[in-house]
């Protein structure tokens, strides 16, 4: 007898429905994204290390694989394939670009592709927006924010802080690039800002702001001088290497997940690295939410978030069980039937 169960049809998810699903509803995205934290840290997801493909002969390019399973009400499984190549801006193309494909748990079949650049970026700013929330409890609410890096995912974090309550005073900026930097000072212009300012260097940027984002391309640490954090700041350190071990290890540090980002020559790796131990991550950002962990008021805090595959398919199946934008493959699976009759 044929088995008559089929897969489920197909589906691919455009950037634009992907954005037309999440935009405007930054809050619940961030309720969301804290709700995928919990699940990993209550054991119900699977997330293995994050792959890198790099290029010898183009050491600046790599396109990462982050393959993941959630459980709970989520369910679902599936990778997110994400490529950055630096050289993209200057041909007026974005660095990053992604796809994301969903997995049926029951099955394994695959559910869906959705474009993943939109994806990643909420992922990420909502985890940043998250995490600032929970690490700023025990001190005064942030007025002023330091932007390192005026780039796509500064601009999604910083409509992600602002859907989770915080009101700036001052917004300063820095970015190697000054036509970016002009383009990021014109989005928060237009977002009703009340006062930015763009910094020539980037010690009075550090030195002017208690909330700090990171959200560079960097490879290596550049921010080396720990005298510059003397005010402790909360630090976001989105892109993972911008500080120096001796900054990283003179700071409380927080991270996503221990074992994913004590990797990859992230700075908390580096700082691992000169001292052989990992006493400078005192805690994940689980820790916070569940009150296991109180950070201090009175040091530098940095989360450093690597960046969970389960967070990606937490967004992705939101995406996919609302959006009706949905292109069905209806000839996508071949020869359903196991005997080929």
């Amino acid at each position: 007898m044929a088995d008559t169960t089929a897969p489920r049809p197909f589906v691919v998810i455009s950037g634009k429905a992907v954005h037309d699903t999440v935009h405007g509803r930054e809050k619940e995205l961030l309720a969301l994204v804290e709700h995928g934290y919990r699940l990993h840290g209550d054991g119900m997801t699977v997330n293995p290390p994050s792959y890198f493909l790099r290029f010898p002969a183009q050491p600046a390019n790599r396109i990462i694989a982050l393959p993941a399973s959630v459980g709970g009400d989520v369910d679902v499984c599936g990778i997110k394939w994400i490529s950055s190549f630096p050289a993209n801006v200057d041909l007026g193309i974005p660095r990053a670009s992604a796809v994301v494909v969903l997995n049926d748990q029951e099955t394994g079949y695959p559910l869906a592709c959705l474009e993943g650049s939109v994806i990643s970026a909420v992922r990420t700013a909502a985890s940043a927006a998250v995490a600032a929330v929970e690490l700023s409890a025990g001190r005064p609410k942030p007025a002023r924010l330091g932007v390192v890096g005026a780039g796509l995912i500064a601009r999604f974090v910083h409509t992600y802080l602002v859907a989770a309550g915080f009101e700036f005073e001052e917004i300063g900026l820095f970015d190697q690039s000054a036509e970016h930097a002009r383009g990021f000072a014109g989005y928060l212009e237009r977002s009703g800002a009340r006062r930015v300012t763009a910094h020539d260097d980037l010690e009075s940027l550090v030195r002017s702001a208690d909330l700090l984002l990171f959200a560079t391309t960097a490879g290596t640490p550049y921010v080396e001088d720990r005298d510059w954090f003397a005010h402790h700041p909360l630090v976001l350190h989105v892109s993972l290497r911008d500080l120096s071990p001796d900054v990283v290890l003179d700071s409380c540090n927080v991270v996503d997940d221990i074992e994913h980002c004590l990797r990859a020559e992230t700075s908390v790796h580096l700082a691992e690295q000169a001292v052989n131990n990992r006493d400078h991550v005192r805690a994940t950002l689980y820790d916070v939410l569940t009150g296991a962990f109180t950070p201090p008021g009175d040091r530098t805090v940095v989360f450093s978030p690597f960046g969970l595959g389960v967070l990606d398919l937490v967004v992705a199946r939101h995406v996919y069980d609302r959006t009706t934008a949905g292109v069905a493959v209806d000839d996508f699976f071949h020869e359903l039937s196991r005997y080929g009759g």
